[in-house]
């Protein structure tokens, strides 16, 4: 059976360094589909503690995952080809 880490009467989850691929991935899938309500609706104390969760779940993925494929879309250069709002063209001379 996995672990809590309990700080005081706040249980903050296992540690993500503990957790198999899988499980990694389940808790980051969880994490994300809740995000909107608890940022919306949840406590200061709640919406505090699904942001350090969230940065500790993400900081083990990316560790454990550090050449990541990144979709060119997803990159700030992608994202101005999609909408047009690139560099300005030059001015033609004269």
């Amino acid at each position: 059976m996995v672990e809590h880490d309990e700080r005081g009467t706040t249980m903050t989850g296992v540690d993500p360094s503990r957790l198999d691929d899988q499980q990694l991935m389940k808790e980051l899938e969880t994490i994300h589909r809740t995000r909107h309500d608890t940022l919306l609706y949840a406590s200061n104390d709640a919406l505090r503690a699904h942001n350090e969760r969230m940065a500790q779940l993400e900081g083990e993925y990316l560790r454990r995952n550090p050449r990541r494929t990144v979709a060119a879309g997803r990159t700030r250069d992608g994202a101005r080809d999609r909408t047009g709002s690139g560099p300005a063209p030059a001015a033609p001379p004269g």
